[in-house]
């Protein structure tokens, strides 16, 4: 696939691996990160061969938030700009065709945990450090994280992390619900791919009508939510796989299915 300079694209078995890779300042988020993982994402979402996507960070970090070297000289009007495209990133991860995994392999800090929990799943590994700090910089998270922290864990958890600006550990992120498993160091990555082959079992099509179901409904009042998850699911009842689903299952045997 396509070679970048600051971050790594690869893809294996039908899974497509997103890597940032700045690990000498923990992956700190950069107008030219920015720009490559906007342009990765959108070559992800049309690949057919690519069914579910891990993102994970070089080194030791997962990501550490802002690249503040670079914002501290920046002028308002260039800050909103490097912003939006941040925004942008974290809404093509909920609306890209496949599952995204992020495998939080080390700190995951401001714009690193609000791209985290953009993703569908998490997996953190033991001990590491989640937060939203930007409080203590005398401003507030401002690519989601105010707004899709809440839905995640409720108010109450969100607030405490948001007002205080102080981090919790992996397995206080399992207990309130933020991350879905932790891992013993180093194994992040393989986690996710357990859990990646696992949804890849599936029917393609169906994971993804499940997917954008979720995304969609999420924004809507529930009768609303309801009608549109019910027009995904005839969606799926119009498939090969359907007919390659069900019959397996009468069958007793492993479905073998083909996306159509």
């Amino acid at each position: 696939m396509k070679t970048y300079k600051t971050i790594l694209l690869e893809k294996k078995d039908g899974i497509g691996y997103l890597t940032l890779n700045r690990p000498e300042v923990f992956n700190a988020i950069s107008q030219e990160l920015i720009d490559e993982v906007r342009e990765a994402l959108a070559l992800v979402d049309k690949d057919e061969g690519i069914k579910v996507l891990i993102i994970t960070g070089a080194g030791k970090g997962f990501q550490a938030g802002a690249d503040i070297r670079e914002l501290n000289v920046m002028t308002p009007l260039a800050i909103l700009r490097w912003n939006e495209g941040v925004v942008r990133i974290n809404a093509a991860l909920e609306k890209l065709r496949q599952p995204v995994i992020a495998a939080i392999n080390g700190i995951a800090m401001g714009g690193g945990l609000e791209l985290a929990i953009s993703c569908q799943l998490r997996i953190a590994v033991e001990g590491v450090k989640l937060g939203l700090p930007e409080v203590k910089l005398g401003i507030i998270p401002g690519t989601g994280g105010t707004q899709r922290l809440p839905r995640l864990v409720g108010k109450t958890r969100a607030y405490e992390m948001l007002l205080t600006g102080d981090p919790i550990d992996a397995e206080e992120a399992y207990r309130i619900g933020l991350v879905n498993k932790v891992v013993p160091k180093g194994e992040a990555v393989k986690a996710a791919e357990e859990l990646a082959r696992k949804i890849m079992a599936n029917g393609p099509i169906a994971v993804e009508m499940c997917k954008d179901a979720v995304e969609i409904g999420m924004d809507l009042p529930i009768e609303h939510a309801v009608q549109y998850s019910q027009k995904n699911c005839i969606t799926c009842f119009s498939t090969e796989d359907m007919k390659e689903g069900t019959t397996a299952f009468i069958e007793k045997r492993k479905a073998n299915f083909a996306g159509k």
